[in-house]
C-alpha cells in the first residue's frame, strides 16, 4: 500500500530544496522554447535540484519534469510530475505570481501534490482523502452559487502553430464570461489558478489544455478542498484530459454550458 503521508512529506522536502534554488539562483540566460515560450536558468536549476533529491530518496518512482523530461525507474506505478517554475514569463518580468508544482500520480489520477509560491510565502499541499492545506491550515473551495458573483480565471491564450484557430474558443469564452461573471482574471500560472480555487480566492479556473506538470498537483489540491475538477466536456478530470476546469460546485453546470457554447 502506498504511504501517502510519507510521500507527501518527501514532496514537501523536495519543494523546500527547489524553493531555495528559486529564490537564490540568478535569472541567467533565458532560452526560447518556441513562439513566446521560454525557460530560465532558474527553471533548470530548480528541476535539477528536485530531480536529484527525489532520485536519491525515492529511486523506485519515475520522474517527469517539464524542462528535461523523464528519468528514473519506469517499472512502477508511481510518477513524480514537476513544473519547476510555473509562470516563467511572470518570473522573467519580475511578477511574483510564480509557483513550484510537484504532483504524485498513479495511472491517470493524482495522489498527492505540493504547490509553493516562493515570492508570496504560500505553500499548498494535499494527499488523497486527507484534505487540502495552505501553510498548515485546512482550506475549502468557494461555495459561490451565482455566476454573476464569481471571479473566474482563464488560462493563457495559445501561441505557436495553429494559435489563431485554437484561440477562437478562448476568445469567445472570454467574451461570454465578461458578460456574465463578476470579473475575469488571467494570472499566467495554472498551479496558482488551481491553488486559489482550492482556497476560495477564485470561484473557477478554466484551461483549454492539460499539461501534467501544470495541473497534477493543483487538481488534487482543489479536489481535496471540495471543488469540482473536470475536463472541458464535463467528464471527471484525469491525467489524460484535454482541458482543466476547477469550479465551485454550485456554478459548475452553468460554467460548463458557457464553455460548450464557446467551443461551438
Amino acid at each position: 500500500m502506498t504511504d501517502l503521508s510519507r510521500l507527501l512529506n518527501i514532496a514537501n522536502e523536495a519543494v523546500d530544496i527547489g524553493r531555495k534554488a528559486a529564490v537564490t539562483q540568478e535569472l541567467g540566460t533565458v532560452t526560447s522554447k518556441g513562439d513566446r515560450d521560454m525557460a530560465s536558468e532558474v527553471d533548470f536549476a530548480v528541476e535539477q535540484a528536485i530531480r536529484s533529491h527525489l532520485a536519491s530518496v525515492t529511486p523506485e518512482i519515475e520522474f517527469l519534469g517539464e524542462e528535461e523530461g523523464r528519468s528514473g525507474d519506469d517499472s512502477g506505478d508511481l510518477l513524480w510530475v514537476l513544473d519547476p517554475i510555473d509562470g516563467t514569463a511572470n518570473f522573467v518580468h519580475g511578477i511574483p505570481l510564480v509557483a513550484i508544482s510537484l504532483g504524485l500520480v498513479a495511472g491517470d489520477s493524482s495522489l498527492a501534490g505540493v504547490i509553493d509560491m516562493p515570492f508570496l510565502g504560500r505553500r499548498y499541499s494535499a494527499s488523497r482523502g486527507s484534505g487540502a492545506y495552505c501553510n498548515g491550515q485546512e482550506i475549502r473551495a468557494s461555495k459561490c452559487d451565482r455566476l454573476e458573483d464569481a471571479i473566474v480565471a482563464i488560462g493563457d491564450y495559445a501561441v505557436g502553430d495553429g494559435a489563431p484557430e485554437r484561440n477562437i474558443s478562448r476568445l469567445t469564452l472570454t467574451s461570454l464570461l465578461a458578460a456574465k461573471v463578476q470579473r475575469v482574471r488571467m494570472l499566467g500560472t495554472a498551479a496558482t489558478d488551481l491553488a486559489w480555487v482550492a482556497d476560495g480566492s477564485l470561484d473557477a479556473s478554466i484551461m483549454f489544455n492539460n499539461k501534467p506538470w501544470d495541473t497534477s498537483a493543483g487538481v488534487l489540491i482543489a479536489r481535496e478542498a471540495g471543488a469540482q475538477v473536470l475536463d472541458v466536456d464535463g467528464t471527471q478530470h484525469t491525467f489524460n484530459s484535454r482541458g482543466t476546469v476547477a469550479v465551485a460546485a454550485p456554478i459548475g453546470a452553468e460554467l460548463l454550458t458557457l464553455i460548450a457554447e464557446a467551443e461551438r
